[in-house]
């Protein structure tokens, strides 16, 4: 078990997340992104760590882009990685985002003409404790359009595994279904999506930057052929089996 951080780097990272929040935008900025087809975007890119399991530190750090709209893989990058920084809720951008920037920035150097036009996160964008989760980080950063998808629901800002919550991703019929996830304050911070016919259980769709989120979830339901966006479900299944070929007797798992 690690020790737990200074509280001074804690209280570095909230300013650091309350700067970067100010450049996050929330809206539409590429032509693609308002056609109802997503006309023009021919690129979309995941990215993901996994984990040697009951290693919390040396991780595979995978970058995909694939083909839009049919999906397939154009290009990748698996590295093993490092973390240094600790693991703190709230903060796992400080941990991640320094070597999927880095897979993203190689890319830019070797083949720039398949940089991504929007990147699939496996994390949450503005639904986050301050609004600025992983999809968002990596966003700023880069520059380029993000997407957060998460599996699991973040408890943050009044939205929790209620009741009332569950009886909402009941209500969710088919493919496409979707409801709003609203803060205490009744701002909307994301979308439960119901992303195939075949999954019962959603995932969640944040805005990470430079996509509205109605843009956002009309293209996640877009990539799904199973219950996660291609891009990550990629992203994640190419990390697995770069860890299984270099570390055989140990199981992998993917990062929060």
């Amino acid at each position: 078990m690690s020790a737990p951080p200074a509280e001074g780097l804690v209280q570095q990272w909230e300013s650091e997340q309350t700067r970067l929040r100010q450049q996050v935008l929330d809206h539409d900025t590429e032509d693609w992104q308002k056609s109802p087809v997503f006309s023009g975007l021919e690129r979309v890119g995941g990215v993901d760590l996994s984990f040697i399991k009951g290693d919390d530190t040396r991780a595979c750090a995978q970058l995909v882009v694939l083909s839009y709209p049919d999906l397939k893989l154009l290009y990748e990058d698996s590295r093993m990685v490092t973390l240094t920084a600790p693991y703190v809720a709230g903060f796992l951008a400080f941990r991640e985002t320094p070597f999927l920037l880095e897979a993203l920035q190689r890319l830019q150097q070797k083949q720039p003409r398949l940089q991504p036009q929007v990147v699939f996160v496996d994390g949450n964008g503005l639904f986050h404790h301050r609004e600025f989760g992983l999809a968002c980080h990596l966003g700023v950063l880069s520059g380029l359009p993000c997407v957060g998808v998460a599996k699991n629901l973040l408890q943050v800002q009044g939205v929790f595994k209620s009741e009332e919550h569950q009886s909402q991703i009941a209500a969710l019929q088919k493919g496409g279904d979707s409801f709003p996830l609203t803060s205490a304050s009744g701002k909307v911070l994301g979308k439960a999506l119901r992303s195939s016919d075949k999954s019962f259980k959603p995932v969640y769709v944040s805005v990470g930057h430079r996509i509205s989120l109605d843009a956002a979830v009309r293209l996640t339901l877009s990539c799904c052929r199973y219950r996660v966006p291609e891009p990550i479900r990629q992203a994640d299944y190419r990390s697995r089996e770069y860890l299984r070929s270099r570390f055989p007797a140990a199981d992998s798992g993917s990062g929060e």
